[in-house]
């Protein structure tokens, strides 16, 4: 495990991987920042946010597709430059919290209340066409928002419960509990799937990344020097490098001061290599 950037992100979160740039992105979703990092070359980079974003898609025609507080928007980020292209109101007091583009291309993205998930948040489906529903109600910290593969099952944790479920796609209302962090200290938050279907997870307040098999049985599990991992993408030229984001919002002074690479980009080699997703054709 290596820190690959010290960021010192507040709340590090929504790393994705973009193929054509060989860059990965990610937020800090209340420092209102977009950075990046270019693993060949070591370069990286970041710009402010004119409004708090949280989640991302690379699109085909170049650029990203942005899950932002005030809806869907497309940045350039070679120019640092950011449209609002699809306006939503969530609510008084609710934001964009994770997102993921899944395997038939199209983009889930979640809302929650930013009170700590007081209220319940929900969960957002846009298509290729730019045409967006809200597909799912009543989670309120909606996470990890990872499709299979196969197309089959969403994976969905809500974080205040602890507990990540697994969703028939076809019909979302049909879900099982897949795995659980409830008697513990952390709770899941971000994930990322590998090429043999295996979640890995992020788990805040914990220390580390856990490995799910698709029977929801741990697998693996990896530490990491911060106690607020937030999500994590796989990354690389062969998908090889899994990216795991930080955040030191709610630490205390001391608690900050035993772990000063919080908010920090960390990579590590699962040996194993991510699930290859396509960009955003909209």
């Amino acid at each position: 495990m290596r820190c690959v950037v010290q960021a010192s992100d507040q709340l590090g979160e929504g790393p994705v991987w973009a193929a054509a740039e060989q860059r990965l992105y990610w937020f800090d979703i209340k420092g209102r920042r977009l950075s990046w990092y270019e693993p060949a070359t070591q370069a990286r980079g970041a710009f402010d946010l004119p409004l708090r974003a949280s989640a991302a898609a690379p699109r085909e025609s170049g650029g990203l597709l942005l899950a932002t507080e005030r809806g869907l928007a497309f940045c350039d980020a070679q120019a640092g430059t950011m449209e609002l292209v699809q306006p939503f109101d969530l609510g008084e007091g609710f934001r964009t919290n994770d997102g993921k583009i899944d395997p038939q291309g199209r983009f889930w993205w979640s809302t929650m209340d930013d009170n700590g998930g007081e209220r319940p948040g929900a969960v957002y489906r846009t298509g290729p066409d730019m045409k967006t529903v809200k597909v799912m109600t009543g989670i309120h910290i909606p996470n990890t928002i990872s499709v299979t593969g196969d197309g089959k099952l969403l994976y969905m944790a809500d974080s205040k419960r602890q507990t990540i479920f697994a969703h028939q796609v076809e019909d979302l209302s049909k879900a099982r509990e897949f795995a659980h962090t409830r008697g513990e200290a952390g709770s899941p938050d971000g994930s990322a799937i590998d090429a043999e279907g295996y979640l890995w997870n992020a788990q805040w307040g914990a220390w580390r990344i856990v490995r799910y098999d698709p029977f929801g049985r741990i697998n693996r599990i990896v530490e990491v020097p911060v106690e607020q991992p937030t999500s994590c993408a796989f990354g690389g030229p062969d998908l090889s490098t899994l990216y795991i984001t930080s955040a030191w919002d709610e630490l205390s002074d001391e608690a900050r001061a035993r772990q000063p690479l919080a908010g920090g980009l960390f990579a590590f080699d699962p040996g194993v290599k991510g699930l290859a997703l396509p960009a955003f054709q909209g």
